[in-house]
């Protein structure tokens, strides 16, 4: 009977439906990364094609026309369409950037609070000097040398990004490491490579999983920040921060064209801090007493 109401637990635990914050918070998430993707097959071409008959048109509830349903900025290009593609391009940068980061500060962080001792220091000392150089400033001076680049943005959040997670694994290994289930595997003559990899890093996934969703919303607003500044996206290529910092001196005459990008910027990075908060209380259940 124990055996039964055990095996009955479990298959409740693996079938838990996600809760209902978690779903309201993913949706928006999930609409728009969808639309990214499927920029490509939208009707997106006045997104680059200029049309000075339609210059700083407002959006349609302002008194402009359902032609440019946001409104049109200085070239006459659609901030609807700008708007598409630019998160295309963002959630892109986020994206590949999160998991570049992800990966290699994950194993280091496994390795750090496993083994301990000087390997221990020697990661937690390049973790603390990483930390110490200010992502924007890194941010500028790679991108000064090494030329404005997609790839060269990735590696500098990826490089900006990685001591996070490898900080967050190696405090949770590190409990883990002298849990009892980690000395019965030691007892039974696991190899330590083995015991790691199979046994100790699936239960540090809940908090990665909640670390790289709130990474991708800081790497979603220092892409706009150093996109804002020049040292990132620049033409042909769209971003929200570009648009951000090509409407920049139009506040007073032509609000749309910055504003509407920078709204969507700040929904979206608190959109998806709420939702890390909301995944870390799902995870913890301490929390969610």
């Amino acid at each position: 009977m124990m055996a039964i109401d055990a095996a009955t637990a479990a298959r409740r635990g693996r079938l838990r439906l996600p809760s209902a914050p978690l779903i309201w918070l993913s949706l928006p998430l999930v609409l728009l990364v969808g639309v990214a993707v499927l920029a490509p097959l939208l009707p997106l071409d006045g997104a680059r094609v200029q049309d000075l008959n339609a210059v700083l048109q407002p959006p349609v509830w302002a008194g402009g026309s359902w032609s440019h349903p946001l409104g049109s900025d200085q070239l006459g290009r659609d901030v609807l369409a700008r708007l598409i593609l630019g998160a295309r391009l963002t959630f892109a940068i986020a994206g590949a950037s999160m998991v570049a980061g992800l990966v290699p500060g994950t194993l280091l962080g496994l390795l750090a609070g496993y083994a301990g001792g000087p390997v221990d220091r020697v990661i937690s000392r390049l973790a603390d000097a990483q930390l110490a150089i200010p992502a924007l400033l890194l941010a500028m001076a790679v991108v000064a040398s090494r030329g404005n680049s997609v790839s060269v943005l990735v590696f500098v959040f990826a490089l900006a990004s990685w001591p996070q997670y490898a900080r967050v694994v190696r405090a949770e290994v590190g409990s883990l490491r002298e849990r009892p289930f980690v000395m019965g595997l030691r007892a039974a003559g696991l190899r330590e490579r083995r015991i790691a990899l199979r046994h100790v890093l699936p239960n540090v996934f809940g908090i990665v999983v909640v670390v790289a969703t709130l990474q991708t919303g800081t790497i979603v607003l220092a892409e706009s920040a150093v996109s804002f500044l020049g040292f990132g996206v620049t033409p042909p290529d769209i971003s929200w921060g570009q648009m951000l910092a090509d409407g920049k001196d139009l506040l007073t005459s032509a609000w749309w064209v910055a504003v509407i990008p920078g709204l969507a910027i700040a929904l979206v990075v608190l959109n998806v801090s709420l939702l890390g908060d909301a995944l870390a209380t799902e995870m913890d259940p301490r929390r969610k007493r």
